[in-house]
């Protein structure tokens, strides 16, 4: 046996060899690849996301109330932390209707402001919460967001602004 050559296997032609790879004096093939690193999945795809923004436009601009979604940890006390991020609705938040989910803890909280508490009652949210948990049940978070967005935007009913009204 020659020095360099490894028994039972020719040596490579560097023609043949793709691009990243080289043949060591040894006799072994080393391959260098380029890696994209994986990205981060999102919950949710393009297309649930246009959804989503879709049915929040829409409830926003037929009730004149401010629809908000947030989804992500609630913490302990998920009542407190729903509020606070209403609350976070600034000057709008009178106006403001705040559904918070939180899928990996199971729970979700619906907040009205005092003028969106006037036009929706809590009856209504019961049942916006109802099908929710029936939808999230199914796995349809997606869904069950859009479907319970549509249920208090009919609950509030049309109100156009003032300024709107005379046009």
């Amino acid at each position: 046996m020659a020095t360099g050559e490894i028994a039972g296997r020719p040596a490579a032609d560097p023609g043949e060899l793709a691009i990243g790879e080289a043949m060591m004096a040894t006799g072994r093939l080393s391959v260098a690849r380029h890696v994209e690193p994986d990205r981060p999945r999102l919950p949710f795809s393009p297309g649930q996301l246009a959804r989503l923004d879709e049915a929040l436009t829409l409830s926003t601009r037929s009730t004149g109330l401010e629809f908000a979604i947030y989804l992500g940890d609630l913490g302990e006390d998920t009542r407190k932390q729903a509020e606070d991020l209403h609350a976070g609705l600034g000057p709008k938040a009178p106006e403001g209707v705040l559904i918070a989910v939180s899928p990996g803890q199971r729970k979700f909280e619906i907040v009205t402001g005092e003028e969106a508490h006037r036009r929706i009652p809590d009856r209504s949210c019961q049942l916006a919460a109802m099908s929710m948990v029936a939808s999230f049940k199914e796995g349809e978070l997606i869904d069950g967001i859009i479907g319970a967005l549509r249920m208090l935007a009919d609950a509030a009913g049309t109100s156009y602004p003032e300024s709107r009204a005379h046009h």
